[in-house]
């Protein structure tokens, strides 16, 4: 299996993992809306086809002749559950286009997170519906469910300006993965290509939130980063008024509360124990 397809490559998630597949020898297609972006990313060592997930043309186009597909979706912070969404109405496109170009598997970044129960969320629910309709489509898949990465503090949802920003108490250690040993993980998985399998992707380091964004702002040398701590009920008052601070609530509250436990022996078994500590990924970042 040496052809891949990728959809969502050139983003924060995905780009460390496109890199890997590059690094690892895979023949690499990837649709995009934005070309340029792509080819300063990746340079001529990939295949672009221009288009969207909207579209069963492009999607077409992408997808005949590979052995493989690897989807890195997401839900756009400022939508509601009656809007387009990626890993709802595209995800049923994919997996449309996939069986017709008969595609041997499907690679899904989920989170773990999406396992929270203790509270009722459209987004959540969409990603569990999501894994539900991989499941039942016929493909063999890799399917993963990653914790916090540590590009949030850096290039992420955590990271505002010069500003870690958090809101609420974090009650559980999140054991944070880089993109990188995440990206040689999603390879190898797809290099042994053994039936179904879903994986919990953690890194060594448990830190709760709080603890995590000190050790970044007092170890990142790039730029004077302050730690900002909100209530979270002004985080959530705020979420009354627009769609993108509904979701930052929301968000916030299921990572505060997810009962986090370390649970990736297998996946470090079967493809790899990440290398990467959070204070080396502060200091070289």
């Amino acid at each position: 299996m040496k052809k891949i397809a990728i959809i969502g490559s050139t983003g924060m998630l995905g780009q460390p993992v496109t890199k890997a597949f590059i690094n690892a020898g895979f023949e690499v297609s990837l649709l995009v809306r934005n070309e340029d972006k792509a080819k300063t990313l990746f340079g001529s060592n990939v295949r672009i086809v221009k288009g969207d997930i909207k579209d069963a043309a492009s999607l077409k186009e992408l997808l005949t002749g590979q052995d493989a597909v690897y989807l890195n979706l997401s839900v756009e912070q400022s939508s509601g559950v009656n809007d387009f969404q990626a890993e709802r109405e595209g995800l049923k496109n994919i997996l449309q286009v996939s069986k017709a170009s008969n595609i041997k598997r499907v690679g899904y970044l989920s989170s773990l997170v999406q396992f929270y129960t203790g509270m009722s969320w459209w987004v959540l629910d969409i990603k569990k519906e999501a894994v539900k309709n991989i499941k039942q489509s016929g493909l063999h898949y890799s399917i993963f469910y990653p914790s916090t990465f540590m590009e949030s503090f850096d290039q992420g949802a955590y990271r505002q300006g010069n500003s870690i920003n958090l809101a609420g108490t974090s009650k559980y250690l999140m054991y944070l993965i880089s993109g990188a040993d995440y990206g040689k993980q999603v390879v190898k998985a797809f290099e042994l290509d053994n039936g179904n399998n879903e994986y919990v992707v953690q890194g060594q380091d448990g830190y709760i939130a709080d603890d995590a964004a000190k050790l970044f702002a007092d170890n990142y040398k790039k730029a004077k980063i302050k730690v900002v701590k909100l209530p979270f009920g002004l985080l959530k008052f705020f979420g009354r008024l627009t769609k993108k601070f509904n979701y930052a609530a929301n968000i916030v509250a299921a990572l505060n509360n997810y009962p986090e436990k370390f649970e990736a022996e297998k996946t470090w078994q079967d493809l790899g124990k990440p290398q990467t500590k959070f204070i080396d990924y502060i200091k070289t970042t």
